[in-house]
């Protein structure tokens, strides 16, 4: 039976491009496919203006690496289908990942160059990986390093994810963990609340205020089900009238009022006003619509005390791929290097020792030698952590509430230019020892 459209599959194994494949078979062909190899996944430069990038999606390539198993539908297809011989095929039939894998925890930094993921496999295992790896990471990574800018502009206030409407359905649970891995204190996404354990929210939309004769029907409907401490959308018809209603239907205790749309800012301003005239003082001003890092810094001075984003966060805010690379650089404990004049990479596998100041401020990132690291101080931090042993995932892996602690402690260690929202160079220099 096929496999039913948008519904993951049943392993991980198909997840890749066919040339994959097709380099399994001819590596099987002459007998190269053993080979001793590290590859590594890195950004030859971030995106245009980001100063820093964020490690996410970790903890997903471990577990899609433990369930990358070929089954007999997916090798039956690949036969039919001529993706590779019956020799590849038998090959691949009794496919498991052995080898090992090193890398950036998630919640960390990168920089340009940072060797964010090492694997180290005999080729036919480690080329397999290639595509299910950048999948992953090029997304993950580019959700949180925009959900990051954003934690950072809203300073201590929350942000909630709500873009699962504007992205796929799955790469909406995956957008929300890394969302919620860099800071966001919550998401409308009830997959990724089940799966992740991450804080759900909502309330209503302006069709629940449409569906009701008036908007005070709507309120008092929605106040009955869920109590005081709901949040009401004022903004359906006149949000002055709103607000009044509000107050009017659920108290002065009521929770908070959301505004969705027009300037946000000046509306802001104008319901404290009015709130405070009608005596809640303490109900909360949530905004939302078409919010980005640069909207929610320009909010700063607002009395808002929380934002909702959608389309920007699960799209990257203009950067919806970490352009991340998985090169080969080692053959046999050889170093190997691909030599273009726009795609040249570094041969041999490396590792890194982030240079901090005594007053824990990073200084620069020295990428070396994995066999020949530099002298280190007494606050500088290697950055790379075992992640597999023998195709096992290691037992102390960070959880998500790890990540996001580490995180926040990272971005706390940049200069204060590297928050900046402006473009500019990377937050810390990268050197190649």
């Amino acid at each position: 039976m096929a496999q039913q459209a948008g519904l993951p599959p049943s392993s991980t194994a198909l997840l890749t491009d066919h040339y994959e494949l097709t380099m399994l078979a001819s590596a099987l062909h002459d007998a190269s496919a053993n080979r001793d190899c590290v590859f590594e996944v890195f950004a030859r430069s971030l995106p245009e203006g980001r100063r820093f990038g964020v490690v996410a999606g970790t903890a997903r390539v471990l577990e899609a690496i433990t369930e990358f198993r070929f089954t007999d539908a997916d090798l039956a297809h690949l036969e039919s289908a001529g993706v590779v011989d019956r020799s590849t095929v038998d090959w691949l039939a009794d496919f498991e990942f052995t080898g090992d894998i090193d890398g950036y925890p998630e919640g960390e930094l990168y920089f340009p160059g940072s060797p964010i993921f090492t694997v180290h496999a005999p080729f036919a295992q480690a080329v397999l990986l290639e595509t299910l790896v950048l999948s992953v990471f090029n997304h993950d990574c580019a959700v949180a390093s925009a959900a990051a800018r954003m934690s950072s502009a809203a300073k201590s206030r929350p942000l909630i994810e709500m873009g699962g409407r504007r992205t796929h359905e799955y790469a909406a649970v995956a957008a929300a963990r890394a969302a919620y891995l860099a800071g966001f204190a919550a998401t409308s996404n009830l997959e990724a609340g089940s799966r992740y354990g991450i804080p759900t929210r909502g309330t209503v939309a302006h069709a629940f205020m449409m569906l009701h004769d008036t908007e005070e029907d709507a309120f008092r409907a929605q106040v009955a089900a869920l109590g005081t401490d709901t949040t009401l959308l004022v903004d359906t018809y006149d949000i002055s009238v709103g607000i009044d209603t509000a107050i009017r239907v659920a108290g002065p205790e009521l929770g908070a009022i959301r505004i969705d749309s027009g300037d946000v800012g000046v509306l802001a301003r104008q319901a404290r006003e009015q709130l405070d005239s009608l005596g809640a003082r303490d109900t909360r001003i949530i905004v939302s619509g078409d919010l980005d890092e640069h909207a929610i810094a320009a909010l700063r001075a607002e009395p808002v005390d929380a934002f909702g984003v959608g389309t920007s966060v699960v799209t990257g805010s203009g950067a919806p791929t970490a352009n991340l690379v998985y090169k080969l650089v080692e053959v046999n404990g050889k170093p190997v290097t691909k030599r273009s004049e726009h795609k040249e990479s570094r041969g041999g596998r490396k590792s890194a020792v982030r240079r901090l100041k005594s007053t824990g401020t990073a200084r620069e990132e020295i990428v070396h030698p994995a066999g020949n690291p530099p002298n280190t101080g007494p606050h500088d931090q290697v950055v790379p952590t075992a992640l597999m042993r023998g195709g096992r995932p290691v037992d102390d892996l960070s959880t998500l509430e790890d990540s996001r602690n580490r995180l926040r402690n990272r971005l706390v260690s940049l200069p204060w230019e590297g928050l900046k929202l402006s473009k500019g160079e990377p937050a810390i220099a990268t050197v190649f020892g």
